[in-house]
Parts: structure tokens; sequence; C-alpha cells
């Protein structure tokens, strides 16, 4: 599979990655601002998308904004906030019908530009901070949905396994902030970390669509050009523990279902080489629904309401998610452990291995087939530093052999078992 040759520039202030296809109808634009994990900036961060996107200067409501934004044809703008790896991202995403299936005067893609030039560069102001109501609903929603999270035991328990194995690291802060931050955060301290922030971000800016080079480069100096420090570039490597001893923690909150999560560490990150036997390792071990987390704890023990494994790229972290009767918590422990001690022994087939690596390439190509998921990978690669085209990422795949696979099992090392459940283990 071909992806849409890449070409990318060093600008004033950030890097610009152009990529022109006849694919699509629309032009997606994606700008990606990093910095390093902090536990000082994370509440700030995780609300400034929310800010942002509602008011600019020319457009000093979310109403007008949004007015000016389906005007041109229903302009979609989204922006959010999240954790790859030991780098904390901010995303704004674009997407504009391209103007040469229209009769339009004017360049749509420049328009829309404009509009995202105002959200980037020139929030609406008043007094040093924002717009006061802007700033204050957004706080109460960002509230809200980190009060909300405890009700989601899933998402809660995903925390708490976060808080016990990445302790002191800076993996271990909330993606949606903390709560004791977010009371005491004034409108007037966003405003100024917003400052600082847009000025010396580590700042990436993606063009797909059928566009020309040269026209993306004229428009990107002028709608995006900054005078701040360009950073290195490079993505921060997150910190990797050895594990001297594993640890077993049990919570207890009003619930029904136990959530019994499991985290280890793969001291393997993007773009190794054994990042490539990690893929299909986890497909074996969790990743899909022929794995043998799903068919053997879920369908041939039917101890769990659901079971599967996904991994952290950027830093090296495995996790196992399962549903299940707080009664069964021994058992079910022991079957998911079983599982990996399995995959180390070598008891899978080779038709394992192929049919996990079948399920990653279809997966890998239908998220290159959607512009926002082909700038997901492409930013994966810069963050690592390892840049590599399709058909590597597929031959390396392919090579993966049963071994391979065996060998990153035994690399694997658990970290901490975590219960959340409603009563203590045992009792009846």
């Amino acid at each position: 599979m071909k992806i849409a040759k890449q070409y990318t520039e060093e600008m004033k202030g950030y890097r610009l990655h152009v990529l022109p296809s006849n694919k699509y109808k629309t032009i997606s634009i994606v700008v990606k601002l990093k910095a390093a994990l902090s536990k000082e900036t994370i509440t700030k961060r995780a609300l400034l998308p929310n800010v942002l996107q509602k008011a600019t200067s020319s457009y000093p409501s979310s109403r007008k904004l949004q007015g000016a934004l389906e005007d041109l044809y229903g302009t979609a703008l989204s922006a959010d906030a999240a954790k790859k790896g030991e780098s904390h991202i901010l995303t704004f995403r674009m997407e504009v019908v391209n103007d040469r299936y229209l009769k339009e005067e004017g360049s749509l893609l420049e328009k829309a530009l404009q509009i995202l030039n105002e959200v980037l560069y020139h929030p609406k102001e008043e007094e040093g901070g924002f717009l006061p109501s802007i700033f204050q609903r957004e706080k109460d929603t960002l509230k809200q949905r980190i009060h909300s999270v405890k009700d989601d035991k899933m998402s809660y328990a995903n925390i708490r396994l976060m808080d016990h194995m990445c302790e002191g690291e800076a993996y271990g802060v909330h993606a949606h902030g903390h709560l004791e931050d977010l009371e005491d955060l004034s409108n007037e301290d966003l405003f100024s970390y917003y400052k600082e922030l847009v000025e010396s971000d580590d700042m990436d800016v993606y063009v797909t669509g059928d566009v020309s080079q040269k026209e993306v480069e004229d428009l990107s100096r002028e709608y995006f050009s900054r005078d701040g420090l360009q950073a290195s570039g490079e993505g921060w490597k997150a910190s990797d523990k050895q594990v001297e001893a594993s640890r077993e923690i049990i919570e207890h909150e009003e619930m029904s279902q136990g959530k019994l999560h499991i985290g280890f560490r793969t001291h393997t990150l993007f773009g190794e080489d054994d990042y490539y036997p990690l893929q299909v390792f986890n497909g074996i071990f969790g990743g899909f629904p022929s794995s043998k987390l799903f068919m053997n704890v879920r369908e041939k023990h039917s101890l769990a309401y659901y079971a599967a494994s996904r991994f952290e790229s950027h830093k090296g972290l495995l996790f196992v998610f399962s549903g299940i009767d707080p009664n069964d918590y021994d058992q079910a422990k022991s079957i998911i452990l079983d599982q990996k001690k399995a995959i180390e022994n070598g008891e899978f087939t080779e038709g394992e291995v192929e049919e996990s690596k079948q399920q990653i390439v279809h997966q890998l190509k239908e998220t290159m087939e959607h512009p926002y998921g082909l700038v997901e990978i492409l930013y994966h690669q810069q963050l690592s530093g390892k840049k590599i085209t399709a058909d590597e990422i597929f031959d390396r795949l392919e090579r993966v052999t049963k071994e391979d696979v065996v060998q990153i099992a035994k690399k694997i090392q658990l970290d901490t078992i975590y219960f959340l459940t409603s009563k203590e283990k045992g009792d009846s």
C-alpha cells in the first residue's frame, strides 16, 4: 500500500508536512502542539483546547465562530489534548471542502486557515484573560468530566492503576488534569500560560488533500509563522523502569462488577526492532476477539464480561482490562497471567501468528485510508524520530516469526495488578 508522499519543511517556528493526494474531496489540516508532561501544566493544557475553539478576536462568541465555519460549507473544527509517552499533545483539526469541486470565488482553504489562525493566535481576550463566560463554562465542564471518571469504573480503574504503577513518573499525571489544580486556576493564569505555550510548544502542521505543495507553503507562511524559539523536534524518550517486584493492589468502591486491570513493562518503544513482534504478541494475547484473553478468560471459562489488552507505544507499557465477578478474582488473575506464560512457552500456533499479522495490517490500512488516521501514524514517527514507509512497516510485520513473539513475551515484565471491587476478597 502506498502512502501519499510527505513533504516536510522547517518553517518559521514550526514544521510543515504536506501530503498531496487526489483521493479526497476535502482538505484536512491538523496542528500538533507538544510539550513535556508535567503535573504543573497538565490541567491548563487539558482546559485550553476547549476554551480556544469557542471564540476569537474576529468571532467573539461560539455562535459567531460556528457561523463562520458553517459559511465555509460546514467546515469542521475540533480540538483535544492527549498523552503520548511522556509528551502532552494539543491537537487542532479542520476539514474543509476543496474548492476545486465548487464554483467558489476565493480560496476556501485560505479562508479556513484564516479562522484556524484566529483560534490559535488570536483568542477573544478581555482584561488579561479569556472571555470570562467561556472560561467559567469550560472550567465547569472539565470539572464535571473529571468527576464523571469515577462513575465510569473502567476508566477510573485505569487511572488508579496508573497512579500506582507510574507513581513518580511523568506518565502518571492525569490526562484530564487534576481537580485540586483546576479549582485554583484563574482566567488570567490560564491566559498567561496560553501565551507561553503558543510561542514555545514544539509545533507540527499537516495538510492532506488535493493541494499543491507551493500553495500550502505560501499560505502556511502567512497563517502559522511564529517568532518563538523552535524546539528540537525530537520526542522526549520516556523513562524505562525495570521491575524489581510486581505489586498487587485491591481497592473498594460501591459497584457490582469487579475491574481487574494489569500493567506490564514492555521495554519497547515505537519504531524499535522489537516493536513489530510486540504488535503481533498483543494481537495473540488480547488485542483481537480471537486472542487468548478473549477465548480463554471470557469464552472458555466465562470469567469475564470483557477481557482485552493494548499497549502504549511511546512509553513501553502494556495493559490488560477485564470486568469480572468479584468472587472470581483469583481464578481470573491466574488465567490471565497464564496466557502470557503460554506465549512465553511457545504454546501458540504459526496460524495464530499469521492471523495476528493479517489483523494488524488490516487495521493499519483502514487507519491510513482516513486523512486524520494517516496523520496520527506519521506523527508517531515524528515523535519517535523513526521514519518508515508503509511498505517497510508491512514488511517488518511480515518478517516477525513465532520465535520473535516468544522472545518479546519473555522481555515483558509484570508490574502491577490492580483490582477495583465492591467487597473484601473472600467475602461471600
